[in-house]
């Protein structure tokens, strides 16, 4: 029967540079000990300083090694349970026994190293006590460091499954809204022109199912984007008639910049609304992309309909946007861009108004 290997790494929680910090740190600790030493009068600086090395870097490694060896299951880099007293003392033991016979060896001393004689002699209490202390200082350092960066990951992993979640909603909430706006002028229309209703109605239809058979995402290519505004406008087009003209305009190197699902169409339907319709004679809708020189994505939405009239200034912003759809598109950009993102109303000079959407350009 085939042996089912265990796909988890054997050293999940090894990072290289904590590794030689911890490594560095016990080197200077064991030089503070031979300082020590030296100066209660236990011998030379040299043999000191081998034989705190030697004791203080066996007990690191076997409990550094120990602890990334055991913890590759657990998502705190520290034994649970009994485990982790065991490999202190292990790492101790280990660091007495085998530092010890270095020291002793560089030190010209033959005799074979007992533990016994270690905890007989005030050499060998002292650099034991100084060993375990140190050991068991480090020890909590990295049981309570461990702990907190993983307390550190639950947060960040709870604030993304709620960006996540209220994105869902939000566009979960903007989807309705236009169906029910699409709904409505269906129902004007079969009133004054069921042939042009009829039409809607067909195109309606083809939106919802190339609408519902895309994957529910937080983002999407943007050529995706301008794909489904294609049919929305479309859609609008059959009510309008000859009073809505539009253009889309997508350079190829911008096809798959990642934008927001569902953030152009609520920002053309507030210009259909708010400007073209208002007037007799209707107005045009464009709709581009760019990128700018601070590497940011630069989507426009530009009407020459009735303009913004006595609107406050203050409904213009990111943080003032006052009509439905505005609203959740600012809520979707500080979700997912936070500052780095702006959205901004404005009249334009030649007449009617400017809609603009800044954010990240991610490829």
């Amino acid at each position: 029967m085939p042996t089912i290997m265990d796909p988890t790494p054997l050293l999940a929680h090894f990072n290289a540079r904590t590794f030689a910090l911890h490594g560095l740190c016990t080197a200077v600790l064991c030089c503070l000990i031979a300082l020590t030493l030296q100066a209660t009068g236990q011998g030379a600086w040299d043999a000191q300083l081998v034989y705190s090395l030697a004791v203080g870097l066996i007990s690191w490694l076997v409990i550094d090694l120990g602890r990334l060896l055991l913890t590759r299951h657990q998502a705190i880099p520290w034994p649970a349970g009994w485990r982790g007293p065991l490999l202190v003392s292990a790492g101790i033991a280990a660091g007495a026994l085998l530092g010890g016979a270095i020291g002793r060896l560089y030190r010209g001393d033959d005799q074979p190293f007992s533990l016994g004689q270690a905890l007989t002699s005030p050499a060998g209490l002292t650099t034991l006590a100084l060993t375990a202390a140190i050991s068991i200082a480090m020890c909590l350092v990295l049981y309570h460091r461990g702990k907190a960066q993983e307390l550190q990951r639950a947060i960040v992993q709870s604030q993304r499954d709620t960006a996540e979640a209220r994105l869902k909603l939000l566009e979960a909430q903007l989807e309705p809204h236009m169906v029910f706006n699409t709904l409505a002028n269906l129902r004007v229309l079969i009133a004054s022109d069921t042939p042009r209703a009829e039409a809607m109605l067909d195109h309606f239809i083809a939106y919802l199912r190339a609408t519902l058979a895309g994957a529910r995402t937080p983002q999407h290519a943007l050529e995706a984007e301008f794909a489904r505004l294609g049919d929305y406008l479309e859609l609008m087009a059959v009510r309008m008639g000859a009073r809505l003209r539009y253009q889309l305009e997508l350079p190829a190197e911008l096809a798959g910049a990642a934008v927001p699902s569902l953030l152009l169409q609520p920002l053309v339907e507030n210009a259909i609304r708010h400007g073209l319709e208002p007037q007799i004679a209707g107005g045009e809708i464009v709709v581009r992309a760019q990128a700018t020189r601070q590497g940011q994505l630069l989507l426009e939405v530009l009407d020459n309909g009735a303009g913004l009239g006595e609107e406050p200034p203050e409904a213009r912003t990111l943080e003032g946007a006052r009509h439905f759809g505005l609203t959740q598109v600012r809520e979707r950009l500080l979700t997912l861009h936070g500052s780095q993102a702006t959205l901004t109303l404005e009249a334009r000079a030649e007449g009617g108004t400017r809609c603009s959407v800044s954010l990240p350009l991610l490829c």
